[in-house]
């Protein structure tokens, strides 16, 4: 059990997801007891063991599909003689095993530290995003703008975006000062995996970018996961509402609430107006 945790416990400070799988009771005759834990990841890596044979293989299978689902789930074995004489195991009881989901806090990558920015970075660690800022203006990117961040970075955001190691749980929402950035950032993220990232802009300004990062060779099914316009549509005007707004969306994504995304694909791209938009 400690090498389970343990392995857990690595496994979430590195923004890694597992599914733990534990014996939540059992009857008669069974290979392994109550208690008994086995750590089952996306890639098919595994620690512990809940006894082997079948019915280990079926709970493994089923905690994969658990980490898509991201839903717990109870698994009721009878261990029958037939199971008992196809794994090599001696036993013939009930056992009941409870398969769990986790996920690591998730990391939310701000990049563009401007007004809309600012308000996200205070109410985002509030329930319970690890808050990280990107920027290349020191002005906007520092601690006494951001105090919960865990990380801020001052450097152009096309080239931090295109050497960091960013996990594929994290959330990313880019809100750079202008179309330029916003162009460059999202070719660098393409074709990488993510739990979310959204663009902010107006649904012209969606447009164009999508259909300019298509003429740049950036793939149709990535770009149809990218949300944009980002955030729920509640009608927000001033930062602090777009920043609630913001939020609220990616509350929806980490619970399993969030709707497909829309991303402009069917509009042909427009050369577009390239200015400072400092109030992001």
């Amino acid at each position: 059990m400690e090498a389970v945790l343990a392995a857990l416990g690595r496994a979430l400070e590195a923004g890694e997801s597992a599914a733990l799988v534990t014996i939540v009771a059992a009857h008669g005759s069974t290979p392994q007891r109550v208690g008994a834990k086995m750590l089952v990841f996306a890639d098919g890596r595994t620690v512990g063991t809940i006894g082997g044979g079948c019915y280990e293989h079926d709970a493994f299978w089923k905690a994969r599909e658990a980490l898509k689902t991201r839903r717990a789930e109870m698994v009721h074995y009878e261990l029958s003689d037939e199971i008992a004489e196809e794994s090599g195991l001696i036993c013939g009881g009930q056992m009941d095993v409870f398969i769990e989901p986790i996920e690591p806090a998730p990391r939310l990558y701000l990049i563009g530290g401007g007004h809309v920015g600012h308000q996200l970075g205070q109410v985002a660690p509030t329930v319970g995003f690890r808050l990280h800022v990107i920027d290349d203006r020191s002005k906007f990117a520092n601690h006494e703008r951001f105090p919960a961040a865990e990380e801020i970075t001052v450097e152009s955001p096309a080239e931090w975006a295109a050497n960091a190691q960013i996990p594929a749980s994290a959330f990313v929402v880019v809100l750079t000062r202008g179309h330029r950035q916003d162009f460059d950032v999202l070719r660098s993220l393409a074709g990488r995996e993510f739990r979310y990232v959204g663009l902010i802009g107006s649904r012209a300004k969606v447009a164009r970018l999508t259909e300019a990062l298509l003429d740049a060779g950036v793939s149709p099914d990535w770009l149809r996961g990218l949300h944009a316009p980002i955030g729920l549509d509640i009608g927000a005007v001033t930062p602090e509402e777009i920043a609630v707004a913001i939020l609220g969306e990616l509350i929806a994504v980490r619970r399993g609430r969030a709707e497909a995304p829309e991303s402009g694909l069917s509009l042909r791209w427009e050369a577009p107006t390239l200015k400072t938009e400092e109030s992001r």
